[in-house]
Formats: C-alpha cells, structure tokens, sequence
C-alpha cells in the first residue's frame, strides 16, 4: 500500500462512514479501476479522495461562497421570523414586564 495522503491522516478514524451509490459508465468505471490500481488503493479510497479533493477546491471557489452568504442570509431571516412567532404565541404581556429591567 502506498502512503496515505493528507485527507486520508486528516480523517479521525471514529467518523461514522454512510453508503452512497453512484451510477457511472463503463469507461469511467474502468478508469478508476485502473488509477486505484496504480495507486494501490481501493476504487472506493479513491473515490473518498476525490470527493475529499472535489470539497476542499469548492470551499474556494467564490461562485460557491457567494451562493454560502446567501442561504446563510435565508436561514437567518427565516430564523428570526420563527423566533417572532413563536414570542408571539408565548411571550404573555406579564412575563415581558418580569424580564424588563427595573429602572431607579
């Protein structure tokens, strides 16, 4: 086996591992055999790496960023509507007044 590589050391060995299936053609599918091979990895290490690399050049890529800064912005508006309602609903006018400060 060859050295393991930075994502593969960065990886705490007690995270969880989830399936996924993923529909490739034939080509493709026996290009990866091969590069695994070269590799002396498994075809699935070497799709873990890719999708590893494939996050890590996305988390730069400002198009990306910049859809981030707006669905963070959507979940916070959406909290905050959530949080009014629901202040709405519970916050009775005496329970105001008790967590208003007393002012001398």
């Amino acid at each position: 086996m060859s050295e393991p590589t930075t994502q593969e050391v960065a990886r705490p060995a007690s995270s969880p591992m989830r399936t996924l299936a993923v529909r490739i053609t034939d080509d493709l599918r026996a290009q990866l055999d091969v590069i695994a091979q070269l590799n002396d990895r498994s075809v699935t290490e070497e799709i873990r790496i890719g999708l590893e690399q494939w996050i890590e050049a996305s988390k730069a890529d400002p198009k990306v960023l910049e859809r981030a800064a707006s669905v963070r912005a959507d979940i916070e508006r959406e909290a905050e509507t959530k949080r009014n309602a629901i202040s709405a609903i519970f916050d009775t006018p005496t329970s105001k007044a008790r967590s208003k400060p007393a002012t001398t």
